[in-house]
C-alpha cells in the first residue's frame, strides 16, 4: 500500500464530500482539514499502516482520530461561529467519512 497515495486520495474524497455536503461552510471547513493535515499527516500514515493490518481495530482507529482531531481544534469553523455542537457533529462525520474512505481504499487494494 502507497501511503503518500493513501493520503492524497483520503483528502481528494474528503474534499467532494465536504463540496457536496458542507456547502455553507465549506471554506472554513476546508482550511481546518488542510490545517488537520499538515499536522497529522505522519500519524495517519502510520495508523492507516496499523489498521490496514489488522493492529488497530476499527474503534481504536477511530479513537485516534477523534482525539487527533480534537487536538487540531477547527479554528476557522470556531471563528465563522459555529455552535460547539454542530462542531462536534461535524467532526463525527469527518473521522466516519475518513474510516469510510480508508476502508474503501484498503479494500481496493488487497
Amino acid at each position: 500500500m502507497d501511503k503518500d497515495k493513501v493520503i492524497e486520495n483520503l483528502k481528494k474524497e474528503l474534499k467532494i464530500i465536504i463540496a457536496n455536503s458542507y456547502k455553507d461552510i465549506k471554506p472554513q471547513l476546508e482550511k481546518d482539514l488542510a490545517a488537520f493535515f499538515q499536522t497529522s499527516t505522519e500519524k495517519l500514515e502510520r495508523w492507516i499502516l496499523l489498521f490496514s493490518s489488522g493492529d488497530l481495530t476499527e474503534e481504536e482507529f477511530e479513537w485516534l482520530l477523534k482525539s487527533q482531531l480534537d487536538l487540531t481544534v477547527l479554528q476557522a469553523l470556531q471563528t465563522a461561529g459555529i455552535s460547539k455542537i454542530k462542531l462536534n457533529t461535524i467532526k463525527n462525520n469527518i473521522i466516519k467519512m475518513i474510516i469510510q474512505i480508508i476502508n474503501s481504499l484498503i479494500i481496493s487494494a488487497v
